[in-house]
């Protein structure tokens, strides 16, 4: 918390919303030790493969998948300033969609959206109650992008740049096509820059190009987030206590929201898989890329393949070798790449005509990457699983 305190110009201006870190490195291991991964587990409609690689200090990537007979979950959580937000969204955005979904007697974009709402409402109750202790909780947020499978359909709800890409069969069923599923919120698109401007016609500088990137408010990246107070609430910023420790910015309302794009695909026979991951991966690979990569190799381990391409590429860029790669240690392997979440869902039951049958739905398997990275074998992940009862309702 010291550290953090006394870099309070950095910690404002220095960072780019899902995608910050940075700073040295007193410990830990390198190389694949900060790589975790599960090779292969069912859900409902197939198969899925989930890894994260660590850069920062602290893991500021979360990710998980919840699986039952009848659905599957995944969110990626990809966290800025520190990983207060995303570690939030991992215990707490599931629960809020299952009560909603439930609720509403079945899954829909209103449960999501008001899951989202009552995410960022907690999420906001905590800062309110600690932030005078902790004054950095202000300025901590996260990416949020959500994928569920239910009734044969894919819902895929996105806050901030992490990105979900489907691969399906080209024409006459021939290669694979990647179809971007989820809108990128970050101000490098001329177009969410356009949404801003119009959104703000009374602030000439709502996005400004500083430190190599356009950002809102010359700060953060991403016009959407859970989390990110200090940008939602003008209080924050004109409080004094806030001003000296955190950032100094004075804003007359909220410059970024926490309302989720939202997109609804029937899957169709022609749908192979979808890979979900932060913006860590997308930043080292194209969309088309990582399809073909997916496509090409065995279902096995395939998100820690991805994870690696993108970690050969990131050396590639630096003229490094892969192995010199892996000997750095978190923290300074921030300035090489960000933390990488990748979550690979394979679609196949759909293809024979099947449907999960709504049994058993009291019992839901979790899956979630580890909290920090710091060694193991990666070969051999602890799985992090266990079991939560809940009503049998949806999911």
């Amino acid at each position: 918390m010291l550290r953090w305190l006394a870099r309070p110009a950095e910690r404002c201006l220095g960072r780019s919303a899902c995608g910050c870190g940075g700073g040295g490195s007193d410990g830990g291991g390198g190389g694949d030790g900060l790589l975790w991964h599960a090779e292969l587990k069912p859900h409902a409609s197939g198969e899925y493969s989930i890894a994260v690689a660590q850069a920062n200090e602290k893991l500021e990537d979360q990710g998980q998948v919840v699986t039952s007979p009848a659905a599957t979950f995944v969110g990626v959580y990809d966290g800025h300033g520190g990983p207060d937000a995303s570690r939030f969204l991992s215990s707490r955005l599931f629960p809020h969609i299952h009560k909603f979904s439930s609720e509403q007697g079945g899954m829909s974009t209103d449960a999501i959206k008001e899951a989202f709402r009552a995410t960022e409402k907690e999420f906001l109750h905590i800062v309110k109650e600690s932030w005078i202790k902790h004054p950095k909780i202000a300025s901590v947020g996260s990416c949020c992008l959500v994928g569920v499978i239910a009734d044969n359909a894919l819902y895929v709800a996105n806050l901030g740049d992490s990105r979900a890409v489907l691969g399906h069969r080209g024409p006459n069923g021939r290669g694979v096509v990647a179809e971007r599923l989820s809108n990128d919120h970050n101000v490098s698109d001329e177009a969410v820059r356009q949404e801003l401007t119009e959104q703000h016609p009374d602030d000439p500088r709502i996005v400004v190009f500083a430190k190599g990137a356009w950002r809102v408010k010359g700060i953060i990246q991403v016009s959407r987030s859970i989390g990110d107070v200090y940008l939602k609430k003008p209080d924050f910023g004109r409080d004094p206590l806030f001003r000296q420790h955190v950032c100094s910015v004075t804003l007359k309302r909220a410059v970024i929201s926490a309302e989720p794009s939202i997109k609804v695909r029937q899957i169709q026979q022609q749908d192979l898989f979808v890979i979900f991951a932060s913006d860590g991966l997308w930043e080292l690979l194209t969309d088309k890329a990582a399809v073909d990569i997916v496509f090409k190799n065995p279902r096995a381990g395939i998100a820690k393949r991805l994870v690696r391409a993108a970690l050969s590429e990131a050396a590639r860029r630096r003229d490094m070798r892969y192995t010199e790669m892996q000997r750095i240690e978190r923290g300074k392997k921030r300035q090489f790449h960000d933390d990488i979440t990748v979550v690979v869902v394979y679609l196949d039951k759909h293809k024979h005509g099947e449907q999960p049958k709504l049994s058993n739905l009291n019992s839901f398997r979790f899956t979630n990457v580890p909290v920090d990275i710091f060694s193991g074998d990666s070969d051999e992940p602890q799985h992090h699983h266990h079991r939560l009862n809940l009503q049998p309702t949806l999911l």
